[in-house]
């Protein structure tokens, strides 16, 4: 049987290549995503869900239609997550830390909710949860995301834990600056902030890894491909940074 994968914010970025190249592995793909858009223009023997990924009652019926489709699941990429502001922690509004932390740890949550019941009843499953270097170091003026991707890795250690007597597996990609429209966005942003051109600000993200190079999207959907394979059958539980080995997470003045 080919292995079902279903991938949050799958139509664009980081996840689309994580759809295409599990696709190209033989997997059959079931993305979610909340542009209408976007899902339309990917190929059409993937599946498409359009929905709010912090919405429960809409995370309920998508899998209730995935059982009935595909009667039971064998990965999960919780991929969704969004930059949220980038201000000093006294400028940032309530309900801006909300929508941040909201989308990357309670999108997790329902996912792996709603994804235990299927895999536990199989006794076999995989979760890969998108988090970030981020969530190791920390990062100034970037709170809400920090907190978001810190909480989504004691979240995935805590299934790794909870899910593992039942032969399922969890794991957190921690990727670091990934090349690709929302880097684009925080780096015009910053470019702003400090009065620096914005290819400037992407040159000394890439200066914060030894490697000086950002992140492709190819190398953190590879890593997923992997974890949900059979070849990493004992390796749960593990943040695994994909970011050209980051020595300062903040970029150089």
């Amino acid at each position: 049987m080919s292995q079902r994968v279903l991938i949050t914010a799958g139509a664009g970025g980081i996840g689309r290549v994580m759809a295409q190249s599990f696709d190209e592995e033989g997997a059959k793909v079931w993305i979610v995503d909340n542009d209408a858009d976007a899902l339309s223009g990917c190929p059409d023997h993937w599946r498409k869900s359009c929905l709010d990924v912090t919405d429960e009652s809409s995370v309920r019926s998508l899998f209730d239609e995935l059982k009935s489709q595909w009667g039971s699941l064998d990965t999960l990429c919780s991929n969704a997550g969004i930059a949220g502001p980038g201000n000093p922690v006294e400028d940032i509004a309530l309900e801006d830390w909300r929508a941040c932390v909201s989308v990357s740890l309670e999108g997790a949550f329902l996912f792996a909710k709603f994804a235990a019941p299927l895999m536990k009843a199989q006794h076999s499953g995989a979760i890969v949860v998108t988090s970030s270097t981020a969530g190791i170091f920390g990062f100034s003026n970037r709170s809400p995301y920090v907190a978001a991707k810190w909480g989504v890795i004691g979240f995935t250690k805590t299934l790794a834990i909870e899910l593992g007597p039942f032969n399922i597996r969890a794991n957190a990609i921690c990727p670091g600056p990934v090349e690709g429209e929302r880097m684009s966005y925080v780096a015009q942003r910053e470019s702003a902030q400090k009065g620096k051109a914005a290819q400037e600000i992407l040159d000394e993200y890439a200066s914060g890894a030894s490697m000086r190079k950002l992140v492709r999207p190819q190398d953190v959907a590879n890593m997923a491909v992997f974890l949900a394979s059979d070849k990493a059958a004992l390796v749960s539980g593990q943040v695994i940074a994909v970011d050209g080995h980051t020595e300062n997470p903040e970029p150089r003045a």
